[in-house]
């Protein structure tokens, strides 16, 4: 679950069938069982018969450390999260946590933009452009699809929203395609009420597919709701991450005894 590929295919994985899996998928799994650098290669070596490639640049979770954590946390009341080209939210501030609903209540595999927006009735709400909004997300999965057409964790993705939303289905079968660039929306929040923000999105280090997402407030109204929304979860780690991030959590994030961040 943790590495995004399905249970009969990680069984033939380790069974050593001759299944090819693709670097992403190595990669992946090397950080959901939070291999060090040699133990990478060596799965890299029993997987392929070569050594690994070098640093693992696209392998999402793999590219978050703690300096990454701690701007998250340095950005709050501001909204922010680090996520990958699928829109996995790989962390997140507790401004952007909780800009809707807890993100981080339910499956890992859950917190996602696609899966959020498409299959929860309150995101859905949210977005005072809904028809705009979800047709930029199709769009930009579909262009980051061309480098991850034999990738299961991007397949089976693509299956699911497909079986699980009509409405994805009808706009992945449209093929347009978009790109990353700045976009602007506004979310009616409940109980704050209609806000407005720009994405910002900064690609990390030498990461291709891992980007810093910024919902900057358009105006000091603006700036105040995220102000007050900061104020009611102050109790909260101010950064979450998923469990196969491995780097440290900045200390103001970690959670009190009994609470999992």
């Amino acid at each position: 679950m943790l590495a995004g590929v399905g249970v009969t295919w990680y069984t033939w994985l380790e069974q050593g069938r001759d299944i090819n899996p693709s670097p992403e998928v190595l990669d992946a799994i090397a950080g959901a069982l939070q291999l060090d650098l040699d133990e990478r290669n060596h799965l890299w070596l029993l997987a392929t018969g070569h050594p690994a490639r070098p640093a693992a640049p696209d392998s999402d979770c793999g590219v978050v450390t703690s300096a990454h954590l701690a701007l998250l946390a340095q950005l709050m009341p501001v909204p922010a999260c680090i996520q990958s080209a699928k829109y996995d939210i790989l962390a997140s501030n507790a401004g952007y946590r909780f800009l809707i609903n807890d993100l981080d209540d339910g499956p890992v595999a859950d917190r996602n933009c696609l899966v959020r927006a498409f299959l929860d009735p309150e995101w859905a709400a949210a977005y005072a452009d809904y028809d705009h909004v979800t047709s930029r997300m199709v769009g930009r999965l579909r262009a980051a699809m061309a480098e991850h057409l034999d990738d299961p964790a991007w397949t089976s993705f693509v299956d699911r929203m497909q079986a699980e939303s009509p409405l994805f289905a009808e706009l992945w079968e449209r093929r347009e395609i978009a790109n990353h660039g700045a976009s602007g929306t506004r979310f009616v929040l409940s109980p704050w009420g209609e806000v407005r923000v720009e994405f910002t999105r900064l690609w990390l280090d030498t990461a291709a597919t891992v980007h810093l997402t910024v919902l900057q407030p358009r105006t000091p109204a603006d700036s105040e709701v995220f102000s007050r929304m900061a104020a009611s979860v102050a109790d909260r780690p101010v950064v979450t991450a998923r469990p196969s991030v491995s780097a440290e959590l900045p200390q103001a994030a970690r959670p009190s005894p009994g609470r999992v961040a």
